[in-house]
């Protein structure tokens, strides 16, 4: 009678095509995700009368937020977009009255935005609805169950990052 092998062993053997489509389905879930994030963002941004990408900008301006200004590079990596990008939504933000610019007292090469007040009012308008339709999301999990998985989501795009830099290293080296 043969030895019986252990049982990692023969784990080891499924899980690689267990664990490609386990990892697959989990993309799709969290594209799936991104997906419906950018829908509601888009509710959100059309009832302000501005495009989904606005949006994102003036969220990454209250959560940026400085005293002076939030220069538009860092803006452009929060969005992991480019510069230019922020500067031309920015000058139609600018034209709605949503977004002051102005140029970096210490360095005039850099444009610092800051939000209007009339931006601070419509987001206040739009809080309400938004507060419901999170909470109605998040009710699906308790918060230590959410702040439980934001931690563990937080973990998996840090490996991710460094999975993408040494992709990219290997990619150099060809």
């Amino acid at each position: 009678m043969p030895p019986k092998l252990p049982a990692l062993a023969t784990r080891s053997r499924k899980e690689p095509r267990v664990s490609q489509d386990l990892l697959r389905r989990f993309t799709w879930e969290i594209r799936s995700i991104d997906i419906c994030l950018d829908d509601l963002r888009s509710y959100h941004a059309n009832a302000l009368g501005i495009t989904g990408p606005q949006m994102m900008i003036l969220m990454a301006l209250t959560e940026l937020e400085e005293e002076h200004g939030v220069p538009v590079n860092a803006v452009a990596r929060l969005m992991r977009v480019e510069s230019g990008f922020i500067t031309k939504q920015s000058k139609e933000l600018e034209s709605k009255r949503f977004v002051r610019r102005k140029s970096d007292m210490n360095d005039a090469r850099y444009v610092l935005l800051s939000l209007t007040d009339i931006a601070r009012k419509s987001l206040a308008s739009i809080a309400r609805q938004q507060e419901e339709l999170e909470q109605f999301v998040f009710d699906y999990l308790s918060i230590q169950e959410f702040a439980k998985l934001a931690a563990c989501l937080s973990g998996l795009r840090s490996r991710l990052e460094k999975a993408r830099l040494h992709a990219a290293l290997d990619s150099e080296t060809d």
